[in-house]
């Protein structure tokens, strides 16, 4: 197995929404805003080479939607997936399976694209079988008024009607192993209905591909949750245990939105479970 941390764009979200009920007194510390109140993020993507399977979590925002649109989320960076994929000597027609955590824009986006014409959308990844969930499907196809923002058909539909689209088992106890992608899948519903964090273990290395439980090492305490998720106190509850599992086992956190870091580690203190290191990818992978 291979791992690559794939950069697919950066933009801007408003802190308090990113923070909840955290003042900006405290929140400000890991995550400046600007004089708008908002602080920079990431859309970091991994990318799973598995014998024969070419696996991306993940696919960042894409570049169909209008300039309207994106002037919303203050992009700025040079970075693409198609980029990122080209530096490991890929192209987006390797790609064998797209793994979506959850149909949020920002993590799907990119996985349809406009034809050459610009006359109708078509699959990003041609040759890839796209995974999801049967409840978090029709969780995003039905959307509740919270979330309808975040759920845009044009993301969701193309590949609802392709013949690519799968849907991974949900086993009671929310936590998959020996996925049919090779990674264990831990199934959350705090932010948004059965998100799924895969679990990879790499190299004697545990990892937990932080989605939107965590966005950022920002997030790690408690009480730091999202306003954008639909049930708060359910996310307080899922950090808690994953966090203190995390810590116990020694486990890494992947982080998808988090700009300055890719990777960290937990540690126990009196103020409750807390950062410890953090880790660029190179540092812990080598490439």
């Amino acid at each position: 197995m291979k791992l690559y941390p794939i950069e697919t764009g950066n933009f801007k979200l408003d802190g308090g929404a990113m923070f909840g009920v955290v003042p900006k007194s405290l929140w400000q510390k890991t995550n400046p805003a600007d004089s708008n109140n908002l602080i920079d993020l990431t859309m970091r993507c991994l990318l799973v080479e598995n014998g024969k399977k070419l696996i991306l979590i993940d696919t960042g925002l894409g570049n169909k939607q209008s300039d309207k649109f994106f002037g919303y989320y203050h992009l700025w960076g040079e970075e693409t997936l198609e980029k990122s994929l080209a530096r490991y000597g890929f192209t987006t027609d390797d790609i064998t399976d797209v793994f979506l955590t959850h149909l949020h824009f920002d993590h799907c986006g990119g996985a349809v694209k406009w034809n050459k014409k610009k006359t109708k959308y078509e699959l990003t990844f041609k040759n890839a079988t796209y995974w999801s969930n049967q409840n978090h499907w029709e969780w995003a196809v039905n959307p509740n008024p919270r979330e309808k923002a975040s759920f845009l058909k044009e993301n969701i539909l193309p590949i609802q009607e392709s013949e690519q689209l799968k849907f991974i088992d949900i086993p009671k106890d929310n936590y998959l192993k020996d996925s049919p992608l090779g990674f264990d899948i831990l199934f959350v519903d705090g932010h948004t209905d059965k998100q799924m964090l895969p679990v990879i273990s790499f190299e004697g290395k545990t990892m937990i591909y932080a989605a939107d439980l965590l966005p950022t090492t920002g997030h790690i305490p408690l009480p730091y949750v999202m306003g954008y998720d639909t049930r708060p106190l359910l996310t307080l509850n899922e950090k808690e245990k994953i966090l203190r599992l995390a810590e116990q086992q020694d486990y890494l956190f992947f982080f998808e939105h988090d700009v300055s870091h890719e990777l960290c580690t937990l540690q126990k203190t009196d103020k409750g479970i807390r950062l410890k290191e953090t880790f660029n990818f190179l540092d812990i992978f080598g490439r």
